[in-house]
């Protein structure tokens, strides 16, 4: 199919062309100077990833929106200078393969792994300011901006906090790259992918059953001479970064050109994306986005309309590349029947090649009577099944989900198995800006999902059988 034709016009792209266009959520730096050096000195660094490996994204992302795969995209809400340990990681690493492994055997379908990790540090904030006993501070952004510490010198933005947030992401990335080839994703040992934490939750119990039933397959297949020897995918898995592309002062500043290609990349990261506060298409950050070969995702609410879409496409994805795009639906628990369907319809009536992604976590946060910030359980399950109704009513692929969950055992959203209450909140409430899944919650939502795959798997044979005969 030809690329659409697009609705809209663009100029000439550069790394910097952002720099003049209108832009929100930007932090004000006080000593522009410090800032111009920071951003030379970044220019300077080894990219974090390569433009083959975003390459290589980009393909599996074209067989999601083809519906020949599925997107498992989750980890931090902003990762912090603080809780930086190869503990976490590690943690957050293998509750992604024990989710992985579920959703693969449920859907029958190869999963792509994404994380939010190593570079997710910024985060937008609805007001630039906050008051607390009467004292107004400039909103906390994350660490590579400002200190989460309520005092007016750790509020101050201080570009240094970007050369941190490189050098952790790199360690980051290097131990993931570890995990995932050097033997720690080997399939053998699913079952030593068990969080301590868990042992007694019902869900690992689950799991434990079902890494029981993965390990016969695996004996089956070595005495078939099928090893990880001889199938490499039985003993690495590929693993891919995102973040949250909002400092776009860092983000130009590791932008490469590809001498194989020509093209740019954005080298912070296999995959950026935009939220719902700074997509505007005639704004900076869309503009710094149009330019990047990445694959790029859009976060997309439940106010979005049909032809703000597709304005997002014509300046995002004028060429209709599959697996360019992502489009990350988070409308909330009450809205995804109502609004999510007029969406889909646009998009199927224009031919737009697209991955829709279910980030169920964002529309359902609520404050809980304890006071603290948080997320239910049953509304985050809600809105996955909502979305996945709709894909089926609408005959379109629901082509993953978008978690924020972590590894540590926090008590940060209600319900679950776990059966985390308003007043168990306080207990390890231990994140840096919004309430994310603990790995027992994280698992649960997995094999949900999972059965949710299998439905639309075996729906489908159903489907391709009757047209068959007909």
């Amino acid at each position: 199919m030809a690329a659409p034709t697009s609705r809209l016009e663009t100029g000439k792209w550069s790394r910097e062309s952002w720099r003049t266009k209108p832009i929100v959520q930007v932090p004000e730096y006080p000593d522009q100077g410090a800032l111009t050096a920071v951003e030379k000195q970044l220019r300077s660094y080894p990219p974090l990833v390569f433009a083959g490996e975003a390459r290589r994204l980009k393909a599996a992302l074209a067989k999601v929106s083809e519906g020949k795969a599925f997107l498992l995209q989750g980890g931090d809400c902003a990762e912090s200078f603080a809780e930086f340990h190869p503990d976490n990681i590690r943690d957050t690493f293998r509750v992604m393969l024990q989710m992985a492994v579920v959703l693969t055997f449920g859907g029958a379908l190869p999963i792509v792994k994404v994380g939010r990790m190593a570079g997710q540090f910024a985060k937008p904030r609805s007001a630039p300011d906050e008051t607390i006993g009467g004292v107004t501070l400039p909103s906390y952004r994350g660490d590579n901006i400002n200190g989460m510490e309520f005092t007016a010198a750790a509020r101050v933005p201080d570009p240094q906090r970007m050369v941190q947030a490189y050098n952790q992401s790199a360690a980051t990335l290097n131990l993931l790259r570890a995990f995932a080839q050097g033997g720690y994703a080997d399939l053998h040992k699913v079952h030593q992918w068990t969080l301590g934490f868990m042992a007694d939750a019902a869900t690992a119990e689950k799991y434990s059953r079902f890494a029981d039933r993965i390990q016969e397959t695996l004996e089956f297949m070595e005495a078939c001479g099928l090893t990880g020897e001889t199938v490499p995918q039985i003993r690495e898995t590929e693993f891919y970064t995102s973040h949250e592309a909002l400092l776009l002062p860092y983000e130009e500043a590791l932008t490469r050109n590809d001498s194989t290609t020509g093209q740019w990349y954005g080298c912070s990261a296999h995959m950026l994306w935009l939220g719902e506060r700074t997509r505007q298409p005639d704004h900076a950050h869309v503009e710094f986005m149009r330019g990047i070969q990445n694959p790029v995702g859009v976060k997309i609410g439940p106010k979005t309309t049909p032809d703000e879409v597709l304005a997002l496409c014509d300046a995002l994805n004028p060429q209709n590349e599959a697996g360019r795009l992502t489009l990350i639906s988070r409308m909330g628990a009450e809205r995804v029947t109502e609004h999510l369907p007029t969406l889909l319809r646009a998009i199927t009536r224009e031919g737009r090649k697209v991955v829709w992604v279910c980030d169920p976590m964002h529309a359902n946060t609520v404050k809980s009577s304890t006071g603290y910030k948080t997320r239910r359980f049953d509304n985050i399950l809600a809105e996955v099944r909502s979305f996945f109704a709709v894909h089926r009513a609408e005959g379109t692929h629901p082509g993953g989900v978008h978690f924020e969950m972590t590894g540590q055992d926090v008590t940060e959203c209600v319900g679950g198995t776990q059966s985390v209450s308003e007043a168990s909140l306080g207990d390890r409430y231990h994140t840096h800006c919004d309430p994310r899944l603990n790995a027992s919650q994280a698992l649960e939502l997995a094999f949900l999902i999972a059965e949710a795959l299998k439905d639309e798997r075996v729906q489908h044979g159903k489907d391709a059988r009757i047209t068959a005969a007909q």
